[in-house]
């Protein structure tokens, strides 16, 4: 009996030990972690399942544009060979790979918008104009999901390297996760506008 009652004072002693030496707080960040990347996945799946439509689209006004249409094509490609596993998060070097595929893919599509403006019948498509519009919102929700997952991974990532939950980090294998990197953090709260003004006439 005696022996029962010492093992659950130890196991409520230890418990206590990890919770204030921030196991708890590990635990939840890193799931908070997972749910954001899942998010930013989610809008950047959204962006690169909206391309085959948009290249079709603009194919059938802007048939000297091949060039462009397949780099945004090409570059569509290349982000579905970047498996965005929840792993990812924790691979600087596949990170960064994602990352750049990603903004190769960006890039080819504000160069396909900018083609767009010289073609006044395809600017008033309604169907261009709608793909259009779910483009511009897709940029601003990957916008704010990127932020989302770049605050909760600095969040985790003070924990593993205070004290003295970095000593609870060190025993249970938690370290720094990689996270998505900018030239310019402005780029990141100020999501690209895709704007073609009034519709011109038919």
């Amino acid at each position: 009996m005696l022996r029962k009652i010492w093992t659950l004072l130890l196991f409520a002693v230890a418990a206590s030990q990890l919770a204030g030496c921030g196991y708890n707080t590990l635990q939840s960040q890193d799931e908070e972690i997972k749910a954001q990347w899942s998010e930013v996945i989610n809008q950047y799946q959204r962006r690169a399942d909206l391309v085959p439509n948009l290249v079709n689209t603009v194919k059938g006004y802007a048939t000297h544009e091949q060039d462009i249409l397949v780099r945004v094509t090409e570059a569509r490609a290349r982000v579905g060979q970047v498996a965005a596993t929840p792993d990812l998060v924790n691979d600087e070097a596949a990170l960064a790979r994602f990352q750049a595929a990603q903004g190769e893919l960006s890039g080819a599509l504000s160069r396909l918008l900018v083609v767009a403006e010289n073609y006044p019948n395809l600017k008033a498509d309604a169907a261009f104009r709608d793909l259009q519009a779910q483009l511009e919102g897709t940029e601003n929700r990957i916008t704010v999901a990127r932020n989302r997952y770049i605050q909760a991974v600095k969040a985790y990532n003070v924990t593993v390297r205070q004290f003295p939950s970095n000593l609870t980090a060190m025993l249970f294998g938690h370290r720094v996760k990689a996270n998505f990197t900018v030239e310019n953090e402005r780029a990141i709260s100020a999501p690209p506008t895709v704007d073609f003004g009034a519709p011109a006439a038919k």
